[in-house]
C-alpha cells in the first residue's frame, strides 16, 4: 500500500462497480445468412389485401431503384425499444430484392421512437427538445441495428441524415443525391431518416412518409414501397364493420369518401400522411405500394399485396416538381388577378401585376405567388432581390428603369399548381 492509500479513510474507497450487467441497448448477434429468402407475408391467400395484379404492380416488380419507407412502430418493440428480431426480418427481405439486381434506399422512422426506452420515456416527447434529445440516442442504436442485420449479408449501410433545409436548397439536394448515389455505387445501403437531432417545427419534412417521396424523386426511383402497420387503404378505419378495402388509386376520384387516421403511439404519419405521400410521389412520375411491414416479403417480391398509387400521367418535371414541393420559399409575392390568369397561362409574371411584397431574399431564390384570395397558386425562381423589387410593386414595365425591364419571374422559372388536389396531398407551404 502506498503512503497515499494508507492515508485515505477506509469508507473513501469506492466499492467496485459491475458495469454491463444492466445495459439499457443489447445488440443482435451477427449470424451470418445461409440463404437469400423472401419473409412469408402475414395476409393470407383470403386477405383482401392479398392476391391483387395490375400493369402498375408489374412496373413495381420490375423496378430497378426502389426506395423502401419503414415505419417506427415496424421497428421497436412495446417498450420502445429496437428490435433485432424485426429489423432482421426487413433486412432479409430487402436483401432478397437486392438480389434480383435492384438497387434499394431505405427510408427509416424510428430514431425518436427507439430513444423513448433508453431513456425511460413512457410517451412520445412533445417538446422540442426531449425529441431531439430521443432522437440523438435512438440515431445511433438505430443505425447500430440496420448495420448488424445487413452484416449477415457481408454488407454494410451508410447512414444519410436529412432536414428540410437540405432538400429545399438546391446545391445541397445535389449533395445527398451524390450521396446516396455513392453508397448504391459501392454497395452499401442507403439509411435516409430526417435529422430530428436539428430539424425545428418550423422546418421539418412532417413526417417521414413525405420525406420518402421526397428521396424517390431525388433518387430518380422507379418506385416506392411505404410500409406501416396497416396492409393496405381502406375507406375507414379497417376495425370499423364493412370497411373496404381500396386496391387501386389512379386519380383523386378513387379517394371521395376515404376517411384516413393520423398517427399511431409511436409514429407521427397515419394513413392521411401516407395518402398524402403517395399521391405527392405520383406527381413525379413513381408508382407506390403501400402495406404493412408484416408482408413486405410479398412486397418486394410480386407486389401483389396492399394498395398501388399510380403516378399522374401529367408528370412534373424534375425541377418543377423541386420548386413546388421541396424547396424553401425565402419570400412571398402578391398578385392581383391579371397576374393570376397570366402565370396560369404559363406566361412570366411581370412587376406590373404585384400587389405587395414579404420576406427578404436575393436574385434566383425561390418565392411563393398569392393570388387575391390568399392562395398560394405557385412558386419560382425570382429575378430580384427583395430591395430592388419593392421600388417595382405594380409598375408598368416601361416606367421602369432598363436594369429592372426583365421579368419578375421568367415563365421558364415559374411553376403552378396544376389543381387543388396537388395542394392537398403533398405540397409545401
Amino acid at each position: 500500500m502506498s503512503d497515499t492509500d494508507r492515508n485515505i479513510p477506509d469508507h473513501a474507497h469506492p466499492v467496485p462497480l459491475e458495469f454491463g450487467s444492466d445495459a439499457v441497448h443489447q445488440p443482435g448477434p451477427i449470424v451470418p445468412a445461409t440463404s437469400i429468402e423472401f419473409p412469408e407475408p402475414e395476409a393470407s391467400e383470403a386477405d383482401p389485401a392479398m392476391g391483387h395484379d395490375s400493369e402498375i404492380r408489374a412496373k413495381i416488380r420490375a423496378a430497378k431503384r426502389v426506395v423502401v419507407k419503414i415505419g417506427s412502430s415496424s421497428l421497436t418493440d412495446d417498450d420502445g425499444r429496437v428490435s433485432p428480431g424485426q429489423i432482421d426480418m426487413i433486412a432479409d427481405a430487402l436483401e432478397a430484392r437486392m438480389d434480383r439486381g435492384t438497387d434499394l434506399i431505405v427510408v427509416s422512422s424510428g430514431a425518436v421512437a427507439c430513444g423513448m426506452g433508453p431513456l425511460e420515456l413512457q410517451q412520445r416527447p412533445t417538446d422540442l427538445a426531449t425529441k431531439q434529445a430521443a432522437a440523438a440516442v435512438g440515431q445511433v442504436l438505430l443505425a447500430q441495428e440496420w448495420a448488424r442485420s445487413f452484416a449477415r449479408y457481408g454488407r454494410t449501410i451508410g447512414q444519410v441524415l436529412l432536414t428540410a433545409s437540405d432538400a429545399g436548397r438546391r446545391d445541397r439536394a445535389r449533395n445527398a443525391q451524390r450521396t446516396i448515389d455513392r453508397l448504391r455505387q459501392l454497395r452499401a445501403v442507403p439509411i435516409v431518416n430526417e435529422n430530428d437531432t436539428v430539424a425545428t417545427s418550423e422546418m421539418r419534412f412532417g413526417d417521414n412518409d413525405r420525406l420518402a417521396a421526397l428521396v424517390s424523386h431525388l433518387a430518380f426511383a422507379d418506385a416506392c414501397i411505404l410500409l406501416s402497420d396497416v396492409d393496405g387503404l381502406y375507406d375507414r378505419n379497417p376495425a370499423e364493420p364493412g370497411a373496404a378495402f381500396i386496391p387501386e388509386v389512379r386519380t383523386s376520384k378513387d379517394l371521395r369518401g376515404v376517411v384516413a387516421g393520423d398517427g399511431g403511439r409511436l409514429g407521427t404519419g397515419g394513413m392521411a400522411a401516407k395518402v398524402s405521400a403517395a399521391r405527392l410521389a405520383s406527381r413525379a412520375g413513381i408508382p407506390v405500394l403501400l402495406t404493412s411491414t408484416e408482408n413486405i416479403g410479398a412486397a418486394l417480391d410480386d407486389a401483389r399485396i396492399g394498395t398501388t398509387f399510380w403516378p399522374r400521367e401529367d408528370r412534373l418535371s424534375a425541377w418543377k416538381f423541386w420548386v413546388l414541393y421541396a424547396a424553401e420559399a425565402m419570400g412571398t409575392l402578391h398578385l392581383d388577378a391579371g397576374a393570376v390568369k397570366a402565370v396560369e397561362d404559363h406566361k412570366s409574371l411581370l412587376a406590373v401585376g404585384l400587389t405587395q411584397m414579404d420576406g427578404k431574399f436575393t436574385s434566383g431564390e425561390v418565392v411563393d405567388l398569392v393570388g387575391p384570395d390568399g392562395r398560394v397558386i405557385g412558386r419560382g425562381e425570382v429575378n430580384y432581390d427583395s430591395a430592388t423589387l419593392e421600388g417595382m410593386i405594380g409598375k408598368p414595365t416601361s416606367e421602369l428603369p432598363e436594369f429592372a425591364q426583365r421579368p419578375v419571374i421568367h415563365a421558364d422559372y415559374l411553376s403552378t399548381y396544376s389543381n387543388r388536389h396537388s395542394r392537398e396531398y403533398g405540397a409545401t407551404g
